[in-house]
């Protein structure tokens, strides 16, 4: 290969690097109907996702309840049904999303915290484009105990009304399983612990 055979090629691998990052860059899509009053600022590395917004919604103006049902990772049914009463978090999230990988720990923690608390709550992962094995072995080297709906062609995510756009999204569901509130992007500990107490008081 001559010295200008060698450029071009190098030339033409960059472009294609550069390519291929735009492809990973976007696979997280930002919501353009999030509600930014709220909305944390960071670093993101260039990385396009949610902008971390917050939406909490009062009672008078939450939607229907939303039914949700779906496999686990492990294998295992899952179901809104029979779980009124119960505040529930929902997490979109996928393994190959780096702010998803950024907020786990504090996912994790905050899921520990109420539980520690006794508190009438649980969490549910909607794991999102990718295998079951995969899902479950991210969530194993990552020490999560709370479980996840495998992607299933997307089916479960269709239950959420169109509020989960952007990768990853967390909702808040009130006892009667309507949204009460909405993290765009990742979410901390503090932040996620102050939704949900806020839903539990009737707060939000």
């Amino acid at each position: 290969m001559t010295h200008v055979d060698r450029r071009t090629a190098l030339r033409w691998g960059a472009m294609l690097g550069a390519g291929a990052l735009v492809t990973v860059t976007a696979a997280c899509s930002s919501d353009p109907n999030s509600v930014a009053d709220q909305a944390r600022s960071g670093d993101r590395k260039g990385y396009v996702a949610g902008d971390g917004s917050i939406e909490a919604l009062p009672v008078a103006s939450r939607g229907e309840p939303i039914t949700l049902e779906g496999t686990t990772l492990e294998g295992e049914p899952w179901s809104t049904s029979g779980r009124t009463g119960t505040v529930l978090v929902l997490n979109v999230w996928g393994s190959w999303c780096p702010p998803c990988i950024e907020e786990t720990p504090a996912l994790q923690k905050a899921w520990e915290t109420v539980q520690a608390k006794g508190k009438k709550v649980e969490f549910i992962g909607l794991d999102k484009l990718e295998g079951p094995e995969t899902g479950l072995a991210f969530l194993k080297a990552n020490k999560v105990t709370f479980p996840s709906l495998a992607y299933d062609g997307g089916v479960p995510l269709l239950a959420l009304q169109g509020k989960a756009s952007a990768t990853p999204t967390t909702l808040v569901l009130d006892a009667q399983h309507r949204i009460a509130a909405r993290v765009s992007g990742p979410v901390t500990t503090s932040t996620l612990l102050g939704l949900i107490d806020d839903v539990l008081t009737g707060k939000a």
